[in-house]
């Protein structure tokens, strides 16, 4: 049954000031109306400030985040959204699900449910896919993300998540180390800014038409003030102040170990590499017969690649457990998806090495008579 449109909206802003609030949409636009974005989302977030309620809006163009405090400020902005003539509310809280539908005719036809899950889990096919970027971010418009690449930032995203603590809250300087296009900077900026945490990024790239592309693309976004870009290589260019987090996605070959080293340098906290190729190592295994009695593992042109590729991943996890940090290799997306598909993970500790430690690194490194580029980046001159 049809209800009158004022009272349904007074419903919906007494559930976005309710603190039991999850997550609030607005979109679509009454008939003969358009407001002011094409949509807003909010939720609420926990800040260092307090916890704030944070209103995610998009004009078509790009977006625009701001958080504000609970009482009076939320709400002449929650009665600013709900003068915009959006066709559409969908609003959660902890008890509830309440959607609002403007009729032609003006009315609100609304749609009341008590939020429940499921005692056990639904099957594959019922199942909906949660991402923990949305899928209408207005970055994959921006980007052109296909299906397999938001696949791909969301998997990275989870293995961002898993790295850093649930209470993190800021201020987190960010570096992304041989950024490219950007779009897993931006995806890890949108995410992390999600979840409330005061964020500072930069990437770092060879080319600087790449900077010039990636520093638009944050304007158009909206967050040039707390997302740039500088060119350079990655060992020579200027990061200032030092990062707390260091990526490295997809660094061909031995920028990875590059990326490595100065996260190192800057005692980072945690740091998250996923290595392109591996030529180095595997070039050296070229150059000279394999120990006995492994001559079978190399001897194949394919199977010393995929070699080499272990090799190298498991020596660059070794230095950085010699230079203080937890280190771990996981799966980065499905190898279906990419046959790159490993991600080394690390947090620092600054614990000491023990002697078991260097000596099996020690004892892997000359048995192969490899020099591993990290190592060099490390050692003092």
């Amino acid at each position: 049954m049809p209800e009158q449109l004022e009272a349904a909206l007074a419903e919906v802003r007494g559930l976005l000031l309710d603190p039991g609030l999850t997550r609030a949409v607005a979109a679509g636009r009454r008939r003969g109306q358009t407001p002011s974005v094409v949509r807003a989302e909010l939720r609420p977030v926990r800040l260092k400030s307090g916890p704030k309620l944070q209103i995610a809006t998009f004009d078509g163009a790009r977006p625009y985040t701001r958080n504000v405090a609970p009482g009076d400020e939320a709400g002449v902005a929650v009665d600013q959204l709900l003068a915009e003539p959006f066709g559409n509310w969908h609003v959660e809280t902890a008890t509830a699900t309440v959607q609002v539908r403007v009729t032609k005719k003006g009315d609100a036809q609304v749609h009341r449910a008590a939020t429940q899950r499921p005692a056990t889990p639904p099957q594959e096919h019922d199942r909906r896919k949660d991402y923990l970027l949305d899928p209408a971010d207005p970055l994959f418009g921006a980007i052109g993300a296909s299906a397999a690449k938001r696949r791909q930032v969301d998997a990275f995203l989870r293995a961002l998540a898993a790295t850093l603590p649930d209470d993190l809250e800021g201020p987190l300087r960010v570096a992304d180390l041989g950024c490219g296009n950007a779009y897993l900077t931006f995806a890890a900026y949108r995410y992390l800014t999600g979840r409330g945490i005061d964020v500072e990024l930069v990437g770092v790239d060879v080319r600087d038409d790449q900077r010039r592309r990636n520093s638009a693309l944050a304007a158009e976004l909206g967050c040039a003030d707390r997302v740039r870009f500088v060119a350079g290589t990655i060992l020579d260019a200027t990061v200032t102040p030092a990062p707390d987090l260091v990526l490295a996605l997809h660094a061909c070959d031995t920028a990875t170990d590059e990326a490595l080293a100065r996260a190192v340098g800057w005692n980072a906290r945690w740091v998250l590499a996923a290595p392109c190729c591996h030529h180095d190592i595997a070039a050296q295994l070229r150059a000279r017969p394999a120990p006995g009695p492994y001559d079978l593992l190399t001897r194949q042109g394919i199977l010393r690649e995929r070699f080499a590729d272990v090799l190298t991943d498991a020596l660059r996890a070794a230095l950085l457990r010699l230079h203080g940090y937890r280190a771990e290799v996981v799966e980065f997306v499905d190898s279906r998806h990419t046959p790159r598909n490993l991600l080394l993970r690390a947090r620092r500790t600054d614990a000491a090495p023990t002697e078991e430690q260097r000596a099996e690194y020690r004892s892997l490194v000359d048995q192969w008579r490899v020099s591993p580029r990290l190592e060099t980046l490390l050692t003092p001159r």
